[in-house]
């Protein structure tokens, strides 16, 4: 099922035959865009996989041979725009950097459009690679987005983000309710659906097949764990601390296992790089729509399979009292397999749509959103589905929405806050229920 969804979601994104998976580290610049003699020291960071990038054209028409300069962290590079007004910048690390035009290297008469920010910062937010634009031409004068244009776009973009947490956040909640373990590993499930799509896709296998069959790897991985791990682990017996401390254990394992196959560099699922489409006065990036409508979609199968269907039955029973579960005839370890298999599958799946939403993949992605599933599945309520969706949302909007006032480093520390102070209200959560402890 969840396969199928998948597919429908690469023939969404894919009208035309998908290209293979590509790296976002661009090729160093032609001849022409060497960097400037005036500076012997300086350089292009062709070698780092982090860049901030751009084109310079006026009136439609690239400029070639312009300067743009980087600067911050220790570290200086430049640049010189070439034949096609494009230029690029590796930076080492990201964080934040000050870019310069040098307006003394424009051809005469023109000049930077009124308003224009120079030199300006720009900060890397989860994503390897900054586009920056330098607008020219006389009488262009900048218009302000309005604030509601702004906020709809946030909350859009805010929806999008949080059901694609709820999507690897529904998984987590199965697991805890049905076993009680807290799955540090959770993460990991996350990477490898999106290294796995990639992989595929570097097959040269067409995005139709690679997206589907990364989904099914995720469910794969979920099975494997609990049969050789999981399992044997509870027929000894084993307590649940120290169970969370094998996982934790399981995710550095399964992390540098990526690391050393896929590498450290950030690469790009195709149809990565998305058109924005204007709706109204609002602009989206096609990929935060359709990711939106297929974690919507996916969310409300999971829902009617809960509810509507025998093994959905079996899987709340177990959840709501394993041993009276066994003494119905339920088998429960059949329960918890299944609830691998789709917990994995979830994941995978939100780990494709957090690919594309960044965009690109890396070896350490789904560590980065380890706190925040966490945080929208305690928000909710430990055990509960729906609770577990409602909290993703709920962190998925304020992470973006703060942003209109926040800095984009602090996004995410934001909506750890709320989640404690909600939780200081009501510490079983929002769905959660009242449990009396001894």
């Amino acid at each position: 099922m969840l396969a199928a969804v998948a597919a429908m979601f690469a023939a969404l994104l894919f009208a035309a035959p998908a290209a293979h998976a590509t790296t976002t580290t661009p090729t160093a610049p032609p001849s022409g865009s060497t960097s400037s003699p005036a500076s012997d020291e300086a350089t292009d960071g062709a070698e780092f996989s982090d860049r901030i990038s751009g084109v310079v054209r006026n009136a439609g028409v690239p400029v070639e041979g312009v300067r743009i300069t980087a600067s911050g962290n220790g570290y200086e590079g430049e640049v010189v725009t070439g034949p096609t007004g494009s230029w690029s910048i590796g930076v080492p690390e990201q964080g934040a950097y000050e870019v310069e035009l040098d307006e003394s290297t424009l051809p005469d008469g023109v000049a930077l459009a009124e308003g224009q920010e120079n030199p300006r910062t720009v900060t890397f937010a989860n994503t390897s690679n900054i586009t920056t634009l330098f607008l020219l031409g006389e009488g262009i004068v900048l218009q302000q987005e309005s604030f509601a244009s702004v906020l709809t776009e946030r909350v859009i973009a805010g929806l999008s983000f949080g059901l694609l947490l709820a999507l690897s956040a529904v998984g987590l909640s199965l697991i805890f309710g049905t076993t009680g373990l807290t799955n540090f590993a959770h993460g990991e499930m996350v990477t490898l659906g999106a290294v796995l799509a990639f992989g595929f896709a570097a097959m040269g296998l067409s995005a139709w097949i690679a997206l589907p069959l990364a989904v099914i790897g995720g469910g794969a991985f979920g099975y494997i764990q609990d049969a050789g791990l999981w399992k044997p682990l509870r027929r000894r017996g084993t307590g649940l601390v120290p169970m969370m401390i094998v996982s934790i254990g399981l995710a550095v394992a399964v992390r540098y296992i990526i690391l050393f196959f896929f590498g450290g560099g950030t690469q790009q699922l195709p149809g990565g790089q998305s058109p924005l489409l204007e709706l109204g006065p609002v602009s989206i990036p096609r990929n935060t729509l359709i990711s939106l409508f297929v974690s919507l979609a996916v969310i409300l199968l999971v829902a009617i399979l809960l509810l509507r269907t025998r093994i959905g039955k079996a899987t709340r029973a177990v959840s709501d009292n394993p041993a009276l579960a066994a003494a119905s005839g339920i088998d429960v370890d059949r329960v918890i397999r299944i609830v691998w298999v789709l917990g994995g599958a979830l994941a995978a799946m939100g780990g494709i749509l957090w690919a594309y939403y960044r965009p690109g993949v890396s070896f350490n992605m789904g560590q980065q959103i380890l706190l925040l599933i966490f945080a929208g599945v305690t928000l909710g309520g430990l055990g509960t589905v729906y609770g577990a969706l409602i909290g993703s949302v709920l962190v998925g909007l304020f992470v973006e929405i703060s942003t209109i006032w926040l800095e984009a480093d602090l996004k995410y520390v934001g909506a750890l806050v709320i989640m404690i102070l909600v939780l200081l209200v009501r510490p079983q959560g929002i769905l959660g229920r009242r449990e009396r402890i001894g």
